[in-house]
């Protein structure tokens, strides 16, 4: 499975994420999460990344012209859309994104069942709460083009080891405390999650 590390905040952490193999670092810009950080020091990040790590942004609430004008700045990936914006929102964007589906009820999952997507148990605080989906909405289905985001650990991630992921998202679940990064739990976390479950 491919692994996403969300909520970087520092050099440190982004670093050690891709030395232990993470595939792709999410960014948070919402002013209300203790992950916040500003585009110019996403920015900085991303200038001293390696090359084959995919660098993501999160947004929430916010209009397609500050997406596109982050993303340019920043030379960032992909736009994490955090929020339920409508498809005129999606046109304006010059920049590739994803959509996160905030699952209340099993049937929530099914959204944009035709794309790659992230799907997140619902919180009002838009993500890092750690709370879980129950895995039992995900049996007998493709899940292939679901990142599984939401209470993820390295307790717990090979759970969903069986279930054809296409990756998983972990924040708060890698944190020794909001927006830095526990270097054993982190480590711990990628490698059950890329290299432990093809044995379970």
């Amino acid at each position: 499975m491919r692994v996403k590390i969300c909520g970087i905040t520092n050099y440190e952490d982004a670093k050690l994420s891709c030395d232990f193999g993470a595939d792709a670092l999410g960014f948070v810009t919402y002013e209300k999460s203790p992950r916040f950080i500003k585009p110019e020091d996403i920015k900085k990040i991303v200038d001293k990344l390696p090359p084959f790590v995919v660098k993501v942004v999160l947004f929430v609430n916010v209009d397609s012209s500050y997406v596109n004008e982050v993303m340019k700045y920043t030379k960032a990936d992909i736009a994490q859309i955090h929020f339920e914006a409508d498809e005129a929102f999606f046109k304006n964007l010059d920049c590739k994104y994803i959509r996160v589906v905030r699952a209340k009820e099993k049937k929530d999952i099914e959204k944009f069942s035709d794309e790659y997507r992230i799907v997140d148990a619902y919180v009002k605080e838009y993500g890092g709460s750690g709370k879980r989906i129950p895995l039992e909405w995900f049996e007998n289905r493709d899940n292939s083009k679901i990142i599984l985001a939401g209470g993820l650990r390295a307790e717990n991630v090979f759970e969903v080891g069986h279930y054809g992921f296409y990756g998983v998202d972990v924040s708060s679940g890698v944190e020794s405390k909001p927006g830095k990064k526990d270097k054993h739990k982190l480590r711990k976390f990628i490698e059950l999650a890329k290299y432990g479950l093809r044995c379970g």
